[in-house]
Order: C-alpha cells, then sequence, then structure tokens
C-alpha cells in the first residue's frame, strides 16, 4: 500500500527546553557566560515588574497596556519590548491562578455533595433498621431487614455502633469541607510568583520570530534593556546550539517566544513556536483503524478492517503506581508501540474520552483498593503523551464516546472472537470511530424488547440493568457460558409479577 502525502493538522503550539550550555571560549573568571551574568542580572528586574503588574490586575481596575508599559519602562528602565513580556508573563499567571481556584472549588463541591449522599443512605439504613427491630416477631419476618445487625467477637462491637461512628466523622469532613469552600469563595486570590524567570513574548513580523531575541539555530542574540546597557552594552550574545529532538519540528522561520528559567543551580531555555507541519502516514479512518482500552494493567488494541472485521488484536501491559519518572518511561513505551501498530497497518488510532474528575470527588466514600487503583492510574498523562508522541510521527488519533463500549463487547464480541474484555472494548471502540452498526444480536433481542425510535444506547442501558439485577452474570468470564439470555425474560415476568 502507497503511503499517502497528506499533511497533519499540526498542535498549535510545542515547547523545546535545553540546559543552557557553558561555553569554554565564553567563560570569565566566575565561570559563567555574559548571557548567565546578564540573566542574573535582569532577573530580579523582571521579578519586581511581573509583581507589580500582577497586583495592578488582582486590585481590579482595568489595565491600559498602553499606559502600563510606559509606566514600567519609567519605573524599571526597561524597553517597550521587554514590558511586552512582564505583561504577557503577570497576565498568564493571573489567569493560571483564577483558573486553579475554580477547579479548586468545584472539586469541594463535589465532594460535598458526595458525603451527602453517603450520609442520607448510611442513616436512612440505620432508620429502616430501627423500624425493623421495633416490630414484633421480627425474627419470622419473610422481607428481612435491609441493614442486619451483627456483632464482631474480635472487636466487641456491633456494626451498627460502627456505622454511627463512620456518620459522625462524615459530618466532621462535611462540616471542613463547607468550612473551606466558603473560604475559597470569600477570600483573595494569591499568585505565586517565582524567581529566576524571564518571559520574552514572540513578534511575527520580526525576521527571527522575535523583537528581543534572534536565534541563527546556533547563535542567540538578546537586546539589553536601557537600565543594564552600560554594563552590558546593547547585545549580549552566546552559542546555544540548536534544540536536537529524533524528530524536530522546530521551523526555521517563525515566531518565537522564549523562556528563560533557572533550576537545579543552571539556567534553562525553552522556545515555545508553531510546529512544522509532518507528512500524514495513516490513510482514513474508512479503510480501517486500531481502537485501544486503556486499564489499570494494561491496553487492549484491536485492528478492524473497512468492513469493521477483527484482523489483529493483542494486549500491551502497563504497570501503573510507579514513581513519575519511572512511570513515564513506561507509557512512552506503551505509546512507541502502539506508533509502530499504527504504522504497520498505515492506519489512525481511536480512543475514548474519559473524566475521572467525578469518581475522583467520591473516593473517600469508595473502597480503600478502588481509590488507590484510581488515584495510581495516570490516564490522562497516558492519554497526553500519546498524542504528542503520535502527531510527531504523522498519525490521526480520534476520540469518541465511551459509553457502553465494555458491554457491548462482553455481549456481542467478547465470545464471537474469543476476546479478553479489553481487546473486546478495543474492538467496539474502534468500529465506533468508523461510525459502523451497534445494534444488539438477536439472541439477546429475542429476550429483551427494543424501541426502535430510541438510540441503540437505550437498549444497552435497559440491558445493563437487568444484567446487573441478574444472578447469572457475576464476572466478566461468565460471558463465555451464556448461550441463551432467556434469563432476561424470567426477569420481565418476575416484575411483572410483583406488581
Amino acid at each position: 500500500m502507497i503511503l499517502t502525502t497528506l499533511k497533519v493538522e499540526s498542535v498549535s503550539t510545542l515547547t523545546y527546553c535545553k540546559g543552557l550550555p557553558t561555553t569554554v571560549a565564553e567563560m570569565n573568571e566566575l565561570g559563567k557566560t555574559q548571557l548567565e551574568m546578564f540573566l542574573e542580572t535582569y532577573a530580579p528586574i523582571f521579578h519586581c515588574a511581573a509583581i507589580e503588574t500582577i497586583n495592578h490586575l488582582l486590585s481590579g481596575l482595568e489595565l491600559n497596556k498602553s499606559a502600563w508599559n510606559t509606566h514600567l519602562q519609567k519605573s524599571y528602565g526597561i524597553n517597550k519590548r521587554h514590558t511586552n513580556g512582564v505583561i504577557s508573563f503577570a497576565s498568564c499567571k493571573v489567569d493560571g491562578t483564577k483558573e486553579n481556584r475554580q477547579r479548586h472549588i468545584k472539586t469541594i463541591q463535589g465532594k460535598i455533595k458526595s458525603v451527602e449522599k453517603w450520609l442520607q443512605k448510611a442513616e436512612r439504613k440505620l432508620k429502616l433498621a430501627r423500624k425493623f427491630y421495633t416490630k414484633k416477631n421480627w425474627q419470622h419476618s419473610k422481607s428481612g431487614c435491609n441493614f442486619p445487625l451483627s456483632c464482631s467477637i474480635k472487636y466487641r462491637n456491633t456494626n451498627a455502633h460502627y456505622l454511627k461512628f463512620q456518620i459522625h466523622h462524615k459530618k466532621r469532613k462535611l462540616s471542613l469541607f463547607q468550612n473551606k469552600l466558603q473560604y475559597l469563595k470569600s477570600s483573595p486570590i494569591q499568585v505565586s510568583v517565582p524567581k529566576g524567570n524571564i518571559f520574552i513574548v514572540r513578534y511575527k513580523d520580526e525576521s527571527f520570530g522575535n523583537q528581543v531575541s534572534q536565534w541563527d539555530g546556533n547563535t542567540i542574540k538578546l537586546r539589553v534593556p536601557s537600565c543594564l546597557e552600560s554594563r552590558f552594552g546593547k547585545i549580549v550574545s552566546s552559542e546555544i546550539g540548536n534544540f536536537h529532538r529524533n524528530i524536530n519540528r522546530l521551523p526555521e522561520s517563525g515566531s518565537k517566544t522564549w523562556h528563560f528559567f533557572y533550576k537545579n543551580s543552571r539556567w534553562v531555555v525553552a522556545v515555545q513556536f508553531t510546529p512544522k507541519p509532518v507528512l500524514q502516514k495513516s490513510i482514513g479512518i474508512g479503510y480501517g483503524c486500531i481502537g485501544i482500552d486503556m486499564n489499570p494493567s494494561g491496553i487492549g488494541w484491536a485492528y478492524v478492517d473497512s468492513e469493521g472485521n477483527l484482523k489483529a488484536k493483542g494486549r500491551i501491559p502497563l504497570l501503573m503506581g510507579l514513581p513519575s519518572g519511572k512511570q513515564d518511561s513506561k507509557i512512552v513505551k506503551a505509546c512507541l508501540e502502539l506508533a509502530r501498530l499504527a504504522h504497520l497497518f498505515e492506519c489512525p488510532i481511536v480512543c475514548e474520552e474519559l473524566d475521572f474528575n467525578d469518581k475522583k470527588e467520591r473516593l473517600g466514600e469508595e473502597s480503600r483498593g478502588y481509590a488507590r487503583m484510581l488515584s495510581s492510574w495516570g490516564y490522562s498523562r497516558f492519554y497526553q503523551l500519546l498524542e504528542s508522541i503520535l502527531s510527531n510521527r504523522g498519525i490521526e488519533l480520534k476520540t469518541v464516546n465511551p459509553a457502553y463500549s465494555s458491554l457491548i463487547g462482553l455481549v456481542k464480541y467478547m465470545k464471537m472472537y474469543a476476546l479478553s474484555s479489553d481487546c473486546a472494548a478495543a474492538l467496539v471502540i474502534a468500529r465506533r470511530g468508523m461510525r459502523l452498526s451497534e445494534k444488539p444480536p438477536s439472541s439477546v433481542t429475542a429476550y429483551s424488547s427494543v424501541n426502535k425510535d430510541k438510540h441503540v444506547w437505550s437498549f444497552w442501558s435497559q440491558l445493563n440493568k437487568q444484567i446487573k439485577r441478574s444472578s447469572r452474570i457475576n464476572r466478566r468470564q461468565d460471558y463465555f457460558t451464556v448461550s441463551n439470555w432467556s434469563f432476561l425474560d424470567n426477569l420481565n415476568t418476575e416484575e411483572a409479577i410483583l406488581r
């Protein structure tokens, strides 16, 4: 098959970083270059100007950029080209802090809602238990109690006493969250401004993409602010070399934003730019694609052809809960394996859109094992690295709604192709990316009604509720043994009798 030469839509911006090299020929008596001396001298000035700009933005007064440029020039002796970087840096810091505050408030509100829901259920359990045990001859009751009392010989306590103990601490936790929410809504926003930062914004009309910094691929030249010209002259230059990458998307021309920051006892230079496009290595999704389903223990993948038939499958092991460095290494290795498969089949990759923010807000009311698993699951980090790696290699990444993908895979394809649950879900995700049918099999619809006026997901929602009520299927392996779905009809009959 001949590879296409279409261009992939590139991401908006990329950032490359490297430690600032210390060239031997440029070193002075202190073992530093002229550029490093300039950065150390200019960083405190930039820091003070950024703090004053942030305070002005937080005061609620309207920022007149022209007037504020003039104010910074007179107060700190810097040029207008440098003040643009100060204002951009301060604006980003303020906007980021406000966004984090709103996200924090939303998280606390979700936790409050989760605790209140748990308390409502727990108090209802105790209320119904009291009502049940106050009846005469409750021992001969046919319905039974929804919260039967029991006693632990080891701890010499009842489950009702333990539940009351939990309710007491949940109420304390709820009060803590409510006080914290009230404080977050009323307290002023505080912005942290780290020292040792210099930000120089890009300018597209300049020949080198920046008014202050000019870089020709090896040597960088910086315009010196007027307050430091007597010490460093008008221009400070240094050989910093290139930003070497296996797949380098840094264009020779175009606007570039420069960021110098001090980290781990050395200066680091970062350049932000609009990347040059890469040639597309994957054909259209209508000719086939790879679907992936991520789980805490690994990644299941399935390749389907243009008709939606399974042609290849596999599983990539991925261990979660490691330290950040080792975790990123494992994730990158898995992403590179997916990129190799996409290059082999010359097709795009389809993944699911998942948001675990709501689930993570309810971790306090879940079991310890589930909370530990979800907290250590680097889902967002995986897809962040996957998107970056595939974009650099010209492979398209498409996202779809994950609704009922696991259930459809278990019911329709797990037994048909003898698949594991994650590979079956990956097959459903791939077919959904190609907009293929998700109709239920006739062996299931024979015992469960289908409303043709509604979306097919309404049937899968109904089937999911029926399976949860049934005792026939308790584990995913049970789907292999289901040859007749008549127990669904029995459930409907039992409900009709009870009504």
